[in-house]
């Protein structure tokens, strides 16, 4: 990989000629290679998808290397590439939640947890002695002093957005289009409300189908899906959606996903 920058990427403190930074550009191809990771802002809610791949027919797969966590009542993380970076980031998001209630005796507002996970990772490439997070971070959260709720990505340069629609991993570009066929944004709404927006038990089905449309079985290795939300049902904590709701999702997906496919055998018999 060193030949490939022309010495530049021994790095992540150097700059090369023409201003790039060789170290940062390879984490986030870490990032490209994982699994998917999804999130929507719902009418009702924020909800986080991410494929994880089962490595090894052996593994305990519900209990191994998990990709969403609770940081907080109100807050959730998903990440995905390397995980073992990206457990450093749930357990910094922790620290900052916890040292935010001790301090100000509230919960840490969305804007301001994504703000210090960024600051932390971006710190992360400043330095010679260390390396950038090969991980990407989807921030859910709810503020119970302005009641509304949020979804933000941290990515591994350390730069932090704010999104209706966010997504990370191998299936990225494909996701980004689907998701934006979806009423997420409240300004491409006929009423420019919220009121027409998708709800989290929708988007639970539509991530689920989203994955599993990007999943080829004969090329990648077998996953599982796992999901969470943070909405009114959940009275704005977040918590893991039950896998009866994951069955049920994951069920309609394929069916859907069928249908469309006889739909295209049969126009491409008809022409």
């Amino acid at each position: 990989m060193a030949s490939s920058g022309s010495g530049y990427d021994l790095s992540s403190s150097t700059f090369s000629p023409d201003g790039r930074i060789f170290q940062i550009e390879y984490a986030a191809k870490a990032v490209e290679n994982a699994g998917t990771m999804l999130g929507l802002r719902c009418r009702d809610g924020v909800v986080l998808a991410v494929e994880k791949p089962l490595l090894n027919k052996m593994l305990v797969a519900k209990t191994t290397g998990r990709r969403i966590h609770t940081v907080d009542e109100h807050a959730g993380v998903a990440i995905t590439g390397f995980v073992s970076d990206g457990r450093q980031i749930v357990n910094r998001a922790r620290e900052e939640a916890s040292s935010y209630d001790e301090t100000y005796g509230t919960k840490i507002p969305p804007q301001t947890l994504a703000s210090r996970l960024s600051t932390y990772v971006h710190y992360f490439t400043l330095h010679g002695a260390l390396r950038p997070f090969g991980a990407s971070t989807l921030v859910a959260a709810y503020d119970p002093a302005t009641k509304k709720h949020s979804l933000h990505m941290v990515e591994p340069s350390g730069v932090s957005y704010e999104y209706f629609g966010a997504a990370a991993g191998r299936g990225r570009q494909p996701a980004r289009t689907e998701m934006e066929k979806l009423a997420i944004n409240p300004k491409t709404s006929a009423s420019g409300g919220e009121e027409e927006l998708i709800t989290c038990a929708e988007a639970v089905k539509q991530l689920a189908k989203i994955i599993y449309t990007l999943h080829d079985e004969s090329k990648d290795k077998p996953f599982e899906l796992e999901m969470s939300w943070l909405s009114e049902g959940t009275g704005w904590k977040h918590a893991g959606v039950p896998k009866a709701v994951i069955a049920e999702a994951t069920v309609w997906a394929k069916k859907e996903i069928e249908e469309a496919e006889d739909e295209s055998e049969d126009d491409e018999m008809e022409e």
